[in-house]
């Protein structure tokens, strides 16, 4: 069994212990201690840690899948990843004061946070999603304003000039985007350019940048630039390695909502 060092973070650590156990189903507390070269306890803590999240179940002196996560690998992957984006949704939510003008961008991401806005009393939201109007709807003291433009059928949203136009037009508290993937040198980046240019609006004409991206966008590659890292004053993200901060400005806050 290969050791691994003692000097990772228990963020780390515990990321490490999920991959284990889901290539091994299970995998002992004696086993996890030793390859990691710290005491049971700790790994006990770790193990507590994750088991309150859903992703593992004590079981046996050890730590197992949950019983979801046996129906199969990519079902099991896509509820780890909603119940992630759920948490960071919550914890982007918990930051949004009350009274706040809040612009609110494309992807399934943005429309989990409008759901986690739900109980606010008093927001106004501009936004070119209409999952998030849909999400919204059931609150009045919720004010929705909704941009024209081109009607995409897979996104439920509208893109185009008319969107680009709409969010230049106002002057946000808070800017709120995700994005098709991460890369070190270039920031963030898109899918689709009619996507980025929506996001670029959003960051042009708010006074707080929020980005919200978990850690599976530094595997993701696309090509039409967003911005830079410079350009986000808030990342909120499950977890990111100390390998992934090194380079990322220092007036970038980094929140991880996972575990915390």
């Amino acid at each position: 069994m290969e050791r691994v060092s003692n000097l990772m973070g228990a963020k780390d650590r515990q990321k490490s212990i999920l991959d284990w156990v889901n290539e091994q189903k299970h995998v002992e507390v004696e086993d996890i201690a030793q390859r990691f070269g710290v005491t049971t306890q700790t790994i006990r803590r770790d193990i507590n840690k994750l088991c309150e999240q859903g992703v593992l179940r004590r079981r046996y002196g050890g730590v197992s899948l949950p019983a979801s996560a046996t129906v199969s690998p990519v079902e099991n992957a896509q509820i780890r990843h909603l119940a992630t984006k759920q948490q960071m949704a919550q914890r982007v939510a918990m930051d949004i004061p009350e009274g706040a003008t809040v612009s609110l961008g494309v992807g399934s991401t943005i429309e989990l946070v409008a759901k986690a806005l739900i109980h606010h009393q008093s927001l106004r939201i501009l936004t070119n999603n209409l999952s998030v109007a849909s999400a919204l709807s059931g609150n009045s003291g919720i004010e929705v304003i909704v941009s024209g433009g081109q009607y995409r059928h897979n996104h439920h949203d509208v893109v185009g000039p008319e969107v680009t136009g709409f969010f230049n037009s106002f002057i946000t508290d808070f800017g709120i985007i995700s994005t098709g993937s991460m890369d070190p040198q270039h920031g963030l980046m898109d899918f689709d350019i009619r996507e980025a240019e929506v996001s670029r609006a959003i960051i042009s004409n708010t006074r707080s940048r929020l980005l919200v991206a978990n850690h599976s966008k530094w595997t993701q590659t696309s090509h039409c630039k967003v911005a830079s890292f410079k350009y986000v004053d808030r990342f909120y993200t499950d977890f990111i390695s100390a390998g992934k901060q090194i380079g990322l400005p220092a007036s970038l806050e980094i929140i991880e909502c996972v575990g915390a």
